[in-house]
């Protein structure tokens, strides 16, 4: 296995970090859609919607944002003052094809 398959492991091994592509699989389903803020099917969830969701600490969603980021689970876009996140379609499809070849 390679690095950047042991950082996704590492990524998701805590349960709210799992949980947040879960989510973002579906934002509009799983997140308020604001008028007048970027479309979350484009642009992603603004970090402050993952942290009022969680109920966790802003610092800790900043850093399991990161660590999913590290992991190019998720990617981040700036839009005004906000961070959008957003899934990696292309890099879960790939995790999830070598984790089936591998077990």
């Amino acid at each position: 296995m390679d690095a950047s398959t042991l950082e996704a492991f590492k990524a998701l091994s805590n349960p709210v970090r799992l949980q947040v592509p879960a989510w973002l699989r579906d934002p509009r389903a799983n997140f308020p859609v604001e008028p007048g803020i970027a479309n979350p099917d484009e642009v992603g969830v603004r970090a402050s919607q993952i942290q009022e969701k969680t109920g966790l600490a802003q610092s800790t969603v900043s850093a399991y944002m990161a660590a999913l980021e590290r992991a190019d689970l998720v990617t981040s876009t700036r839009v005004g003052k906000w961070t959008h996140y957003r899934r990696n379609e292309e890099r879960i499809e790939a995790f999830v094809n070598l984790l089936g070849r591998s077990l």
